[in-house]
């Protein structure tokens, strides 16, 4: 792996015409601001400017920039550009015009759960990456995905073919009888990626800003490039698209104006630490583990369910002193004091103030000394719940129920 400091355009004429196989690169967005984060122990901040004035200056910066850019990609090589809304449409044209619209190959749609509050309107939730080839003979391997769970078992089964009509129909053979699929893969990978950002907790965040996970890259690498082959990344920032390279038996070129980021992609390449997505190992149903017979005897609520917390199975969205409301259901075989511990222990957590515990066994009875002032027990959810907050609401913070 080589990082080299300063301009890229300045340091893109070392590179030779046609001897690269792939680039990625993940420039200023023009957001026109100064990005700066620190790392997760406050020892080092690093940032960077993303300001221009106007969509003139950073169209001639770009532009200039993918001109050499196109120049020493291999005519069997690929280039990824990443954006978001801001500037995609300039960037897309750019690309049209340096590369030919011929040459667009797909716009990629990174998906991720991102939660603001910041902004009025939809809230943003992906970014693009443009991926275009220098030739119509571009290295390119097909990745496969699983099914999903509404395909007919048929389809997987059987081959299809065309009738007269050019519709898609099950192939049969001259006794009409249907003929059975090839082995299959899977389903080829689409142009809508669901890759989970990297949280704040992340072994693999470093504290640099506009930090892509390595999940992202080693998916673009793997589908436009061999091993042994060699990618640039001319903004390289932490150098995820070096470690990324690395990890899958690639030969990479970094280039940074900063030194910082180019001294933290060289320690990075001498400790690689990869974050495992368990989102994309086990599937998003996978984290669906509420209690299914808990949140039945809720329904009716206005509640907001709740996964991987053996404390709490809802949230209410009505809040009592600026406090969540949460609401836990006795189970079968638990005793109410199991219960009310549990709960208990929740709330102290999440700072809540009114906490809702349903004993579902009308036998058992405990003392309301060992009950916390900010829990009530009650027994039958939805009527009494109602009565409760209406009751609570007399003060000011809690509206009623109408």
């Amino acid at each position: 792996m080589k990082v080299l400091t300063g301009d890229c355009l300045k340091l893109l004429e070392q590179i030779q015409d046609e001897s690269v196989d792939a680039i990625y690169l993940d420039p200023p967005f023009f957001t026109e601001k100064t990005h700066k984060l620190k790392t997760r122990d406050g020892s080092k901040e690093f940032s960077f400017d993303d300001l221009w004035g106007c969509h003139k200056k950073y169209a001639e910066f770009l532009y200039d920039r993918l001109v050499q850019l196109q120049r020493v990609i291999k005519s069997s090589g690929n280039i990824f550009v990443h954006c978001d809304a801001t500037a995609n449409y300039l960037i897309r044209d750019l690309l049209n015009d340096i590369f030919g619209p011929d040459q667009f190959r797909s716009e990629i749609i990174w998906h991720y759960k991102r939660w603001s509050n910041s902004k009025k309107g939809l809230l943003p939730a992906h970014q693009t990456i443009y991926f275009y080839s220098k030739s119509d003979s571009f290295t390119f391997n097909t990745l496969y995905t699983s099914y999903s769970e509404s395909t007919n078992v048929d389809q997987i089964l059987q081959k299809r073919s065309r009738d007269s009509q050019g519709k898609t129909v099950y192939a049969r053979n001259e006794q009409g009888e249907v003929i059975l699929n090839d082995s299959k893969k899977g389903v080829p990978l689409s142009d809508v990626w669901e890759i989970p950002y990297l949280n704040p907790k992340a072994k693999e965040r470093v504290g640099y800003p506009t930090q892509k996970p390595i999940l992202l890259l080693e998916r673009i690498i793997e589908i436009a490039t061999n091993p042994g082959d060699l990618i640039l990344d001319p903004f390289c920032g932490s150098g995820t698209t070096l470690v990324a390279a690395q990890l899958l038996g690639r030969h990479g070129i970094g280039m940074d104006i900063s030194e910082d980021a180019v001294n933290l992609t060289q320690q990075r390449l001498i400790n690689p630490i990869k974050t495992a997505s368990k989102l994309l190992q086990k599937g998003r149903d996978s984290y669906l583990n509420a209690n299914q017979e808990a949140l039945a005897l809720l329904q009716g609520l206005d509640a907001i369910p709740v996964h991987r917390n053996k404390g709490i199975d809802a949230i209410l969205k009505q809040q009592f002193k600026n406090k969540p409301i949460l609401v836990r259901v006795q189970r079968p075989g638990e005793s109410l004091l199991e219960s009310l511990l549990l709960l208990s222990a929740a709330a102290q957590t999440k700072s809540s103030q009114l906490s809702i515990l349903v004993q579902t066994d009308p036998s058992e009875s405990i003392s309301e000394q060992v009950i916390p002032a900010y829990i009530k027990i009650i027994d039958t959810p939805r009527v009494q719940i109602k009565q409760l907050l209406n009751e609570t609401g007399k003060d000011k913070a809690v509206p009623k129920f109408s």
